[in-house]
């Protein structure tokens, strides 16, 4: 279990310092994974313009609810970077700082003074996270990226939907999240290599493509080696059969994968057509699913008159991989979920208790933590800069001339 209402840090990035001065989402991410396994994350927000996170999504009674959980972990000062007094706070931040990530065009932080050679000539010991779709050189380094590009160009649209529809985009911010996630490993590579190289740290070139582009798979060693394109095959697989969606009798749906040969194996035994398992095409997940129209139709009208429990049970006490569609509120009451904390409960001020995904793995030394949501803009601002030896009075006068 972990400890959510802990104030302090417990977690294996406890003493780093991260600015995160990015915005919608990968950025953001990257940062509250950092945050959560104990990293001092401040969240850098423009005063007139805060992060567009703030509008993204459901709110309740006005207030942002992914929000709340994508910028947990943080603390939050208002800074206008595009001022020199801005950008002079930025350096002041920067030189106690241990990571910086941005996601701003490429050219901009150079155009502000806040290059990674210029903030690591007064740091060496720096990390820059630099975040954008395609990366910061190339023919489309320039241009303005979002996740839902990426998610075409990767492969991943092309090869998700029916087989006789059009490309499918997920409904959620997918290519965003994948490199959030690669960009805490990122991060914490960088931060064993300043270990292991004498204090020096690095800047990092994370583009969104790239990523997804890893997980959607093998289809451009296919394209280079074999000269073909992977198709959409729906909910189906080229790799294994059965492999589907399936509707129970009391309709509700049920996953069911077969890559391992022995798992194939006790599916058909279960469904009552042991007999193909002695089919030369059976022996391998490819050539099964060449015969997906007869493994699908076994397997469906088995499921077919049979409850979701009723199918769960059999497939469980027969060791075969079986899993419901959930929706999110599911999730919320599933045993295994409930078991291991995966969702848990943070005190929030202005909603009380909220449920929300815990830290993404536990570790048994070092666990990580949700010490707190997200808080509102520039909650920090006044303690940050007072930190940085600002009196009173200036920062009254950066916020009254809009720097702060």
């Amino acid at each position: 279990m972990h400890d959510t209402n802990e104030k302090g840090s417990s977690g294996p990035l406890r003493g780093i310092k991260v600015l995160d001065a990015s915005t919608i989402l990968a950025g953001p991410l990257t940062a509250q994974i950092l945050g959560d396994f104990g990293a001092d994350v401040i969240k850098i927000e423009h005063p007139q313009q805060p992060d567009g996170m703030r509008g993204h999504g459901l709110d309740k009674n006005g207030v942002p609810l992914w929000w709340k959980m994508v910028n947990r972990n943080k603390r939050t000062i208002t800074l206008n970077l595009s001022t020199a007094e801005g950008q002079e706070i930025f350096r002041d931040l920067a030189r106690a700082a241990d990571v910086v990530i941005e996601n701003f065009r490429p050219g901009t932080f150079e155009r502000w003074g806040l290059s990674y050679a210029d903030l690591s000539a007064a740091n060496p010991g720096l990390i820059m996270l630099r975040v954008t779709g395609f990366g910061q050189h190339g023919p489309y380094a320039t241009r303005p990226a979002f996740g839902t590009l990426v998610e075409s160009m990767s492969g991943f649209a092309y090869l998700t939907g029916q087989p006789d529809g059009p490309p499918t985009l997920p409904a959620f911010g997918l290519a965003d999240s994948i490199a959030g996630i690669a960009g805490s490993s990122a991060v914490s590579m960088a931060l064993l290599d300043r270990e292991r190289s004498g204090g020096i740290g690095q800047e990092i070139d994370l583009d969104l493509l790239t990523p997804i582009m890893t997980a959607v798979g093998p289809g451009v060693i296919y394209a280079d080696q074999l000269g073909i394109d992977q198709e959409r095959t729906g909910n189906r697989s080229q790799n294994n059969a059965p492999r589907n969606l399936y509707r129970t009798k009391d309709e509700h749906w049920l996953a069911i994968s077969t890559s391992a040969q022995a798992i194939a194996e006790r599916v058909m035994r279960i469904v009552e057509h042991p007999e193909v398992i002695d089919e030369d095409w059976f022996a391998t997940g490819r050539t099964r699913a060449q015969h997906a129209d007869l493994l699908d139709r076994y397997v469906g009208e088995w499921i077919a008159e049979r409850t979701r429990d009723e199918v769960t049970t059999v497939f469980e006490q027969a060791g075969a991989a079986v899993a419901p569609v959930y929706r999110p509120s599911d999730l919320l009451t599933d045993p295994q979920v409930v078991a291991t904390d995966m969702i848990t409960t943070v005190e929030d001020d202005d909603l009380g208790p909220v449920r929300m995904q815990n830290v993404m793995w536990r570790m048994g030394r070092s666990p990580g933590s949700i010490r707190h949501t997200g808080r509102p803009a520039g909650a920090d601002t006044d303690n940050i800069l007072t930190s940085l030896g600002r009196s009173a009075e200036e920062i009254d006068n950066l916020r009254v001339r809009g720097i702060i």
